[in-house]
C-alpha cells in the first residue's frame, strides 16, 4: 500500500473534514480515499513563466508599535522597552531586534498603515482572502491560492498549483492554510505536512499496476458519482490527475528536500523550532527555504503559518527572546535567497497579521487586540521597493495617512500573478458573479 499522508485533520468551509493522505491499495466498494488537498489540474493556457507568491501569516496579531512603527517620544506607557535603529534606507527606521531586515530595508516596504479586519477576533481569513469572514456570499470567500489555483492551474501535473505550510493548530485558524470557499474543495491547499513525505514517490510499485488501480479507481467514482448530492465528486477528476501525476514524478518530494541544498543556504536560513508555539504555528525556520524551493520547482502560491504573537502578557520578552529574532532571519533569508537566484521579480513576498495591538501597555506587560490599525511586509514581485507606506498617530493607535486595506495588497498580488482583480469573476454557489477584490480597491501604486 502506498500512503502519501499528513498528519493533520481539518475543516472546509462548508463543514466537510478532510485528511491530507492519499492511499493506493485496500480498495473496497466505496473506492479509493482520494488526497482531498490537492489542487486541480492544470488549465490550458496557462501562462509559462511562473509569477509566484509566499503568503506568510504571522499568526495571533504581531506588535506593528514594536516591530516597524516605534514611537521613542510617547509616553512610556506607550512606547515600550524596544528602541528604533537605522535602516539601509535614509531615514527608515525599525526595531532594534530585526537588524538583518534592517540592513536590507532597500529590498522592502513595511506599511504602517494596514487596516480591514472586521473586529478583533483571532481569524487568518482577512490574511488569505483580503475581504472579511463576515456577510460572505454562497459558498464563502476563497483564498488567494486557490483563486490562482483555479484561473491558473498548475504549471506541470507534478506540482500542485497551491500549498499551504500548516500544520494543524490548538486554534483551527491559526492552522489554516487558506479555504478555497465557493470554488470547492478541487482548490483547496497541497499541505505536505507529517513524517511520510517519502511516500510522495512511487517507490516499487509498477507502473502497470499503477495504471489498472488508477482504471479501477475510475470506475469505482463512476458509480459514487452517479449517488453523489454534495458536489464532492465533480472535483475528483482533478484530484485523480494531480494525484497519479505526484506519484509518478519526483518532482514535488525533491522540491521539499532540503538535504540538496548547499549547506550553507540552510545555515543561512537556520532551523527554528518544529513543534507549535503555544496554540498557534511553529517558528520553522526551513520552511522559508522549503517555501523558496516549491516556487522555484513552480508552485504558484505557498503560504506560511509562522509562531504565535498573541502577547496579552510579557510582550517584550516574549517578542525580544522567541519570535523577532527567528523571524528577522527566515524573511531576511528568504528575500537574499530570492534574490542570489534572480528570482525577485517574479515571487512576491508578504507577512501580516490579523489586527495590530493596543497602543497602551497593559497590567500584564502586555498588548491587547487593536483592530484600528496593524503593519504588513512586502518583498520581491517587481515592486518598487526601500520605502515605508504609511504612517500612524504619535501613539500608533490611529492611521495618519495612507490607509492600506488588505484588499489594496491582494489586488496588488492578483496584478503580481497576472489575474485582473475586477475584471476576473468568480461566481458564488447562488450563481452571482464575484470580482477577486472589492470594486474599491485597486493596486498600490507605491509598488509601480
Amino acid at each position: 500500500m502506498l500512503n502519501l499522508t499528513g498528519s493533520t485533520r481539518s475543516p472546509l468551509c462548508n463543514g466537510v473534514s478532510r485528511r491530507d493522505v492519499l492511499q493506493i491499495g485496500a480498495l473496497g466498494l466505496g473506492g479509493l480515499t482520494l488526497p482531498q488537498l490537492l489542487a486541480a489540474e492544470a488549465k490550458a493556457g496557462s501562462t509559462a513563466k511562473n509569477k509566484a507568491v509566499i503568503m506568510i501569516y504571522l499568526v495571533g496579531a504581531p506588535p506593528h508599535q514594536d516591530m516597524f512603527d516605534l514611537k521613542p517620544d510617547a509616553p512610556k506607557e506607550i512606547r515600550g522597552e524596544f528602541q528604533p535603529i537605522a535602516t539601509s534606507v535614509p531615514g527608515l527606521q525599525i526595531c532594534e531586534h530585526l537588524p538583518r531586515l534592517a540592513g536590507m530595508m532597500d529590498k522592502l516596504v513595511p506599511i504602517r498603515s494596514m487596516y480591514g479586519s472586521p473586529n478583533d477576533s483571532h481569524d487568518s481569513f482577512i490574511c488569505y482572502t483580503g475581504r472579511s469572514f463576515t456577510n460572505q456570499p454562497q459558498g464563502g470567500w476563497p483564498s488567494l491560492g486557490s483563486v490562482v489555483s483555479k484561473y491558473q492551474g498548475a504549471t506541470s501535473i507534478a506540482m500542485p498549483p497551491f500549498v499551504g505550510l500548516a500544520p494543524k493548530a490548538g486554534h483551527p485558524p491559526y492552522g489554516s492554510p487558506g479555504h478555497p470557499g465557493m470554488l470547492g474543495i478541487a482548490h483547496s491547499a497541497f499541505r505536505p505536512t507529517g513524517p511520510d513525505r517519502e511516500n510522495l514517490v512511487l517507490g516499487d510499485l509498477p507502473l502497470s499496476r499503477l495504471g489498472d488501480r488508477r482504471a479501477l479507481l475510475q470506475h469505482l467514482d463512476g458509480f459514487r458519482r452517479q449517488a453523489d448530492q454534495s458536489g464532492m465528486m465533480s472535483g475528483l477528476d482533478s484530484f485523480n490527475q494531480q494525484a497519479f501525476g505526484l506519484l509518478t514524478s519526483s518532482q514535488l518530494a525533491e522540491a521539499l528536500d532540503l538535504s540538496k541544498e548547499d549547506p550553507l543556504v540552510r545555515e543561512r536560513y537556520g532551523k527554528g523550532f518544529t513543534e507549535n508555539y503555544a496554540d498557534g504555528a511553529p517558528r520553522n525556520l526551513e520552511h522559508f527555504l522549503m517555501a523558496r524551493r516549491l516556487v522555484q520547482a513552480g508552485v504558484r502560491v505557498v503560504t506560511l503559518n509562522f509562531g504565535r504573537w498573541d502577547f496579552h502578557e510579557q510582550n517584550f520578552s516574549e517578542a525580544k527572546n522567541t519570535h523577532l529574532p527567528y523571524f528577522d532571519q527566515g524573511f531576511s533569508a528568504l528575500v537574499e535567497d530570492l534574490h542570489a537566484h534572480g528570482m525577485a521579480d517574479d515571487v512576491a513576498v508578504v507577512a501580516w497579521g490579523e489586527f495590530g495591538r493596543t497602543p497602551r501597555i497593559n497590567q500584564n506587560a502586555g498588548r491587547d487586540h487593536w483592530a484600528g490599525v496593524g503593519c504588513g511586509l512586502l518583498a520581491g514581485g517587481g515592486f518598487r521597493t526601500g520605502q515605508m507606506i504609511g504612517s500612524t498617530d504619535r501613539h500608533a493607535a490611529t492611521i495618519a495617512s495612507r490607509p492600506v486595506h488588505f484588499g489594496e495588497v491582494f489586488a496588488s498580488l492578483y496584478k503580481h500573478l497576472g489575474l485582473d482583480p475586477h475584471a476576473s469573476l468568480l461566481t458564488d454557489l447562488s450563481g452571482r458573479p464575484q470580482t477577486l477584490v472589492e470594486g474599491q480597491h485597486f493596486p498600490l501604486p507605491e509598488l509601480l
